[in-house]
């Protein structure tokens, strides 16, 4: 019996220390997967972060998919370890719904929704009956909902939630507008339909417009600021602290500030 248990032992001690060095090796590995949506923060990652990745050894692979919801199934089933496209507030609301443990590493320059038309000059041009094209999920549609409350054009609901947002939230304000869902990267093309639309900044940094130059531009609040995301089991890794601190850097920020296209993003309140 005793020999039993000494061998059991010794099993133990050498499975517990196999997972160690397997949680140390990964710790330390240079070698990940980030991905992105289509665009603008892809660009960003491959002009402005990964020079200075690959200067300290990391090899680096990205993935870029065509479609945003294929993201974060392919992170919680672990094909990719990091990706650059959601806010805090999306994130929370697809672990609840997925069940997975994705956390925030850092905060990236933002682009912040803004309200764009083809057939009218500015806001002043508002009267009922109008329509104004929204996104069509519920966390990017409320943002666009706030930002016509503060203008005063609505009212919405203190109970509208942000991930469960729908328009039955929605009262007129000062005028009876009608609103349109389509897909965030539908409505710039669709704004000869419409009379003003409101479109997600990443799709503006990739036309040829500037987000400043929007009509209105959105004060975009913390929950919905994008940030890279990672699962919380490889929050102590050595590559997602490198990434962190890439984001964070002055090499970055100045690669940055000569951005023409990038003018009007919300930058990450850590630079100097």
């Amino acid at each position: 019996m005793k020999k039993y248990l000494l061998v059991l032992t010794i099993i133990l001690a050498v499975v517990l220390s196999g997972c160690g060095n397997k949680q140390e090796s990964k710790a330390k590995q240079k070698k990940f997967t980030i991905a992105f949506g289509v665009g603008t923060y892809e660009e960003q990652f491959r002009k402005g972060i990964l020079p200075i990745l690959k200067k300290e050894g990391y090899d680096v692979t990205i993935k870029t998919f065509s479609q945003n919801d294929q993201v974060n199934p392919a992170m919680i089933k672990g094909d990719v370890d990091a990706s650059v496209f959601q806010s805090r507030a999306y994130m929370n609301s697809i672990n609840d719904k997925l069940g997975g443990h994705m956390i925030v590493n850092n905060d990236v320059p933002t682009a912040p929704q803004s309200l764009w038309s083809k057939k009218h000059k500015s806001i002043d041009e508002i009267k009922d009956g109008q329509t104004i094209a929204v996104p069509n999920d519920p966390v990017n549609q409320e943002r666009a909902f706030c930002i016509f409350e503060k203008q005063g054009w609505v009212k919405i609901d203190k109970d509208a939630g942000t991930v469960n947002f729908n328009q039955k939230s929605v009262k007129p304000g000062k005028y009876d507008l009608k609103f349109k869902e389509l897909h965030p990267a539908q409505i710039l093309r669709a704004l000869d339909d419409v009379d003003y639309g409101v479109v997600n900044g990443n799709y503006i940094a990739d036309s040829d417009r500037v987000i400043a130059d929007g009509l209105l531009v959105e004060k975009t609040p913390e929950q919905h600021k994008v940030v890279l995301t990672i699962n919380e089991e490889d929050k102590d890794t050595e590559w997602a602290k490198a990434l962190k601190k890439a984001y964070y850097s002055k090499t970055f920020q100045d690669w940055y500030q000569k951005q023409e296209k990038y003018k009007g993003f919300i930058v990450p309140k850590e630079w100097k």
